[in-house]
């Protein structure tokens, strides 16, 4: 893969061809690779890339230091890493978690069917917890509140104006302030369905630090579907 230095950092690129007539666009995968979408006109790449210098850094940085979900040694299980230690099993697949020992034990008949059966772990844990603390809430669930599902989506969750909400399979990897947060923000959603002074006001009156939550959630990087 091509590289190239910037003010003593090295970063792997790729360059694909975008849509656009005439405006280049970057973007960095969470393996910190940059991706460099290039319009259909010709362009000058290392014109376009000196013209984004600060703004490439400064992503660098920040993508950096968030926190990866999954890798192919660890993942993170309700906010804490656990050691992924893979063992050749026959006929019966499962996924043995440790969090006092700091593994989880993932048993497949090949190496390459971890990734799969941690994605059906959590998307079975994320529904569990889910579910559980709608009941939870269930004297505090706004009117437009209608149903809830856990799916295989980017975002952490989102809501729709027919008052359904939806939450990613990978929530039960966050910690339990982090869970919340995510809740209580799509169901105050159904209230204020944008991002308006009312509706970090009414998600305040629910959470009183949750600018605090957001920022730490904002460190966090789920794994790319494309991995599974």
């Amino acid at each position: 893969m091509p590289d190239f230095e910037l003010r003593g950092k090295r970063i792997n690129y790729t360059v694909l061809r975008g849509t656009s007539r005439h405006t280049t666009y970057f973007r960095f995968r969470p393996d910190l690779t940059l991706e460099v979408i290039v319009p259909r006109a010709r362009v000058d790449l290392g014109w376009a890339i000196s013209q984004k210098e600060d703004w490439i850094l400064r992503r660098y940085e920040e993508m950096k230091s968030t926190k990866r979900i999954l890798d192919d040694e660890r993942v993170m299980y309700q906010g804490t890493y656990l050691d992924i230690v893979y063992e050749q099993a026959g006929d019966k697949e499962e996924i043995l978690p440790d969090p006092a020992r700091g593994t989880v034990t993932v048993r497949a008949s090949d190496r390459s069917r971890v990734l799969e059966l941690v994605r059906r772990w959590f998307l079975k844990e994320s529904s569990r917890y889910v579910m559980k603390k709608l009941s939870e809430l269930s004297q505090t669930l706004p009117k437009g509140y209608r149903m809830a599902d856990v799916r295989e989506i980017k975002n952490w969750g989102y809501c729709t104006h027919s008052g359904r909400v939806s939450f990613s399979w990978q929530l039960i990897a966050l910690p339990e302030r982090l869970r919340e947060y995510v809740i209580m923000h799509e169901l105050t959603h159904l209230e204020e369905f944008n991002h308006s002074r009312a509706f970090w006001a009414r998600l305040a009156r629910r959470l009183p630090d949750c600018r605090l939550r957001e920022k730490e959630l904002d460190a966090i990087s789920p794994a790319e579907l494309s991995k599974f």
